[in-house]
C-alpha cells in the first residue's frame, strides 16, 4: 500500500510547493496530490515535477466539465513530458450546480458525458503523439480539427494514466471499463468499498474484456489522532462536521444507505438547505464516526489503515492531515513503515 500526501490548501500555495514535494520525496511517501478548491489543480504540479525526481504528481481532483477536453489535454501532456511519466490525471465531475452556477458551463448526464471526455482525451493525445489526424465524434464532445501549428508532438511518455473520482456504482464502473484508477471519496466506508464499489469496478473491466486489478484503487481516509486527548478531541469534532457536510449531499446518500443511515442523511439535507450549518453535526453519532473514520494513536495510524484497507485500496492519503516539512517526521516514518512493511 503507497502513502500519499496532499498539498496544503493555503491562501498561498504555490511558494511552499517546492518544498513540500522535496520533503515528501526525501521521506519516501509515493505521491503527491493537487486539489481544485481554492486554486487551479494544475499549477502547483509544474512546481513539484521540476523539485522531485521519483514522486507521483497528481490531480485528486480537476474539474472535468469546467474545461475543455483539448486544454485538458494540452496540459496533462506538457505535465507528463515535464515530469517524465510521473502524472496521474485525477478528473471529478462535480456537481450539477457547480458546474453551471460556478463554472458557468453545461451540465449532462455525468456518466456518459465523462466517458466521452475520457475518450476525447485519448483521441487528442493520440493525435499528438502520431502527429495524425484528429477525428473524435462523441455524444458530448467532438473534436476534428488539428494541425502542425497546434500540435506539441510527440513525448517520451505518451501514456496518462486516468483516474476517474466518485462515490456511486455508475463512476465506479466507468473506471473499470476505460480508466487506470478510482478515487474513492473520503466518504465512505471499508464495507462500502468492498460491497458497491469494488464490484461495479469489476462489472466495468468485465464489459471491457479488462482486469479490475488493471485499476488503481485510491482514497484519502478521514483520520483522527493526536498527541494528546485534547487535540484528539478536537480532530474527532472537526471530522464529525465534514462527515456530516458530505453526508447532506443527496448524491452521498447511499454510503449512509447501505448501513442504514438514510434518515440522518435526510435530516443533514434538510438542515443544509435552512443553513442550519451548526446544528448538523450533533447527527453524526460516534457509531457513525467510527465508521466512516480511523481512529488511532500518532504511532500505530499505519497499522490501523492496513487492517481497514488492505485488499481495498493501493494508495492512501490522511484527509485533512497536513504534511509540512520538518513536521511531524516521526509520524509519516512511522506511518510509511507500517504500510511498507505489509
Amino acid at each position: 500500500m503507497k502513502l500519499d500526501v496532499y498539498l496544503p490548501v493555503g491562501e498561498r500555495q504555490l511558494p511552499s510547493v517546492g518544498k513540500v514535494a522535496k520533503a515528501a520525496e526525501a521521506l519516501g511517501l509515493s505521491g503527491l496530490w493537487s486539489t481544485e478548491t481554492k486554486h487551479d489543480a494544475f499549477l502547483p504540479l509544474v512546481i513539484a515535477a521540476e523539485h522531485t525526481q521519483t514522486l507521483h504528481i497528481g490531480t485528486a481532483v480537476a474539474i472535468a466539465f469546467a474545461r475543455s477536453p483539448m486544454l485538458t489535454a494540452l496540459t496533462a501532456w506538457d505535465l507528463q513530458d515535464f515530469s517524465r511519466g510521473r502524472l496521474l490525471l485525477g478528473l471529478g465531475t462535480q456537481v450539477k450546480g457547480h458546474i453551471e452556477r460556478r463554472f458557468s458551463m453545461p451540465w449532462g448526464a455525468p456518466v456518459p458525458r465523462l466517458r466521452d471526455y475520457v475518450l476525447a482525451l485519448r483521441a487528442i493525445w493520440t493525435a499528438f503523439q502520431t502527429n495524425g489526424p484528429l477525428d473524435f465524434r462523441g455524444r458530448y464532445y467532438q473534436h476534428t480539427l488539428i494541425t502542425p501549428f497546434f500540435n506539441p508532438g510527440p513525448i517520451e511518455h505518451p501514456d496518462i494514466p486516468v483516474h476517474i473520482a466518485g462515490v456511486n456504482t455508475g463512476l465506479a464502473r466507468l473506471a473499470g471499463e476505460i480508466g487506470q484508477g478510482f478515487q474513492v471519496h473520503p466518504f465512505h466506508t471499508p464495507r462500502y468499498v468492498r460491497e458497491v464499489i469494488r464490484p461495479a469496478i469489476a462489472e466495468g473491466a468485465a464489459r471491457a474484456g479488462r482486469s479490475p486489478r488493471d485499476v488503481e484503487m485510491v482514497s484519502s481516509v478521514f483520520l483522527i489522532t493526536g498527541s494528546s486527548a485534547r487535540m484528539v478531541a478536537e480532530r474527532r469534532e472537526q471530522i464529525r462536521s465534514q462527515i456530516a457536510f458530505y453526508a447532506s449531499t443527496p448524491t452521498y446518500r447511499t454510503v449512509l444507505e447501505l448501513h442504514g443511515w438514510r434518515d440522518v442523511g435526510e435530516q443533514l439535507s434538510r438542515l443544509a438547505a435552512a443553513k442550519q450549518w451548526g446544528e448538523m453535526p450533533a447527527l453524526i453519532s460516534d457509531e457513525i464516526l467510527h465508521t466512516l473514520a480511523v481512529e488511532a494513536a500518532p504511532d500505530e495510524v499505519g497499522q490501523a489503515i492496513r487492517e481497514r484497507y488492505t485488499g481495498l485500496l493501493d494508495r492512501v492519503a490522511c484527509y485533512l492531515v497536513p504534511f509540512e516539512p520538518g513536521r511531524d517526521e516521526a509520524f509519516w516514518r512511522a506511518t510509511l513503515h507500517s504500510l511498507q512493511a505489509a
